[in-house]
């Protein structure tokens, strides 16, 4: 598999948002992609998908609703991890290896239909790198492009500091949080929405600590990979995907911090250089 992984389970999280998802598929599938998979704009005919990972402490709605950005010819797919929104009385996953599982087993039959890239930020970043592998080394398949936004390259050893940030006191967690601007500002100052994200927040923290992945001998994709970057956020070392890819690979830095795709203007950047990549890799593809 190339990386190894440890994990517990935690408490779940009363988040709670409705989400809608319709697909023809039997009703066992249906149910699965209902759990994980939300779609506010289907397009069974677009050309493309981009498929999309949430942040830490992240839930969906976010990605879902960036289908009214794209033109007809991509679907955009917003993954719906456990433990949030619809799927709040579920247990957080324990690890990085049971969200790999499941967005790999629900997802194999549509990923084989049509061209597909992936957009992670952050935590998201690291779940897409993981998807994309297990995708490549078990199936043989891999994305067109893989859109990477706020995130270092899994292997690199600074991205584990030797103190576990997800044992730190509820006051320590919120300082340090507050430092690296990690969390919406907005969700910092809410303290009844605190103590629904703080549990949600840990969850995935302990999975990006107990995620280790050693540098590889030689590139694992060939596809292109592109870097985003918020200007004033903790500095990432981007240019170390370059190992990751024998695709080429771009870094773009954005202005404002840890959320700069938030920002409308960025958004569109967003946008505008996934839609125009889509084109460039179909031309390629067909």
């Amino acid at each position: 598999m190339g990386w190894k992984m440890c994990g517990m389970r935690d408490t779940h999280s009363t988040l709670q948002c409705k989400a809608v998802f319709a697909t023809p598929q039997g009703a066992t599938e249906t149910g699965r992609m209902e759990k994980l998979v939300n779609c506010f704009y289907r397009r069974p005919d677009a050309v493309s998908r981009l498929i999309c990972f949430p942040w830490a402490g992240g839930g969906s709605l976010h990605y879902a609703q960036w289908g009214k950005l794209f033109d007809s010819s991509i679907e955009v797919f917003s993954i719906r991890l456990p433990g949030r929104e619809s799927r709040c009385r579920e247990l957080f996953a324990a690890d990085m290896d049971h969200i790999v599982k499941e967005v790999t087993s629900v997802l194999l039959p549509q990923l084989k239909e049509k061209p597909f890239a992936f957009f992670g930020h952050s935590f998201g970043s690291l779940i897409s790198f993981a998807v994309a592998h297990k995708l490549k080394e078990n199936h043989g398949l891999e994305p067109t492009h893989l859109f990477v936004s706020g995130a270092p390259a899994p292997h690199l050893k600074s991205r584990n500091p030797a103190q576990k940030r997800s044992d730190y006191s509820d006051e320590e967690f919120l300082k340090w949080l507050t430092a690296v601007g990690g969390t919406p500002p907005e969700i910092l100052a809410n303290q009844e929405l605190l103590k629904l994200v703080l549990p949600v927040l840990r969850a995935d923290l302990k999975i990006v600590e107990n995620f280790f992945y050693e540098k590889p001998p030689k590139p694992v994709f060939s596809c292109a990979v592109t870097c985003f970057d918020g200007t004033s956020d903790v500095p990432h070392d981007l240019e170390a995907w370059k190992d990751l890819t024998s695709g080429e690979v771009d870094i773009h830095k954005l202005p404002g911090g840890h959320f700069y795709l938030k920002d409308p203007a960025n958004e569109h950047f967003l946008v505008k250089h996934i839609t125009k990549s889509f084109e460039t890799a179909e031309m390629s593809y067909f």
